[in-house]
């Protein structure tokens, strides 16, 4: 197997655990095994515990930015492409509960270069995310986009949507069409444009 199979087998075990063990759980063997290989495999590939959470949750940061992205940046009028998008977060949401778990909800480590990095990732998502609602958050909302309201009203976007999937973690039965229309309704009706 090849140096960048290996590293991915060792990304997607390390996803896993990070996500249903925290950080200080996890043990960097218990990662090798569940990849596949060896511990000094692992070494060759990432240092340490540290490097090797902190590539997870880049390299799922950008999956979900890019998931997402392309939705918002898709065809068709604002009030598609938001209905689009929400749909898309939750489709991540849903086939990505590891993903979204370690980006969301795991904030706790107790590591101060962890807390700075997990930071500046939810910072560069929500910059990256208001950069791509740039044109609808000007015409839809009647703001610049480079205020910094426009960046706190996406984070409002982000985390909210994000409270939904974890209420729909406790609530699997719910189907995603009723969440994508209901928080359509929610946050279409918020930005000024009730039916």
């Amino acid at each position: 197997m090849r140096g960048p199979a290996r590293k991915a087998l060792i990304t997607e075990a390390a996803l896993e655990i990070f996500a249903d063990k925290g950080y200080h759980a996890t043990s960097l063997g218990e990662i090798a095994k569940a990849a596949g290989v060896a511990r000094t495999v692992l070494y060759d590939h990432f240092p340490s515990k540290r490097v090797l959470l902190l590539a997870v949750m880049q390299e799922q940061n950008t999956a979900l930015v890019e998931y997402v992205g392309a939705r918002i940046t898709g065809a068709g009028p604002p009030r598609e492409r938001m209905r689009s998008t929400i749909d898309a977060y939750f489709s991540f949401a849903q086939s990505r509960p590891a993903a979204r778990k370690l980006l969301f909800d795991r904030a706790n480590e107790d590591d101060p270069e962890i807390t700075t990095v997990r930071q500046g990732i939810r910072e560069a998502r929500t910059r990256a995310v208001t950069a791509l609602l740039g044109n609808d958050i000007r015409t839809t909302v009647g703001r610049d986009p480079h205020e910094p309201i426009a960046e706190a009203m996406v984070e409002l976007l982000i985390t909210g949507l994000d409270g939904v999937a974890q209420w729909w973690e406790r609530h699997p039965d719910m189907p995603r069409s009723t969440l994508v229309e209901g928080a359509m309704r929610v946050l279409w009706t918020g930005l000024g444009n009730a039916e």
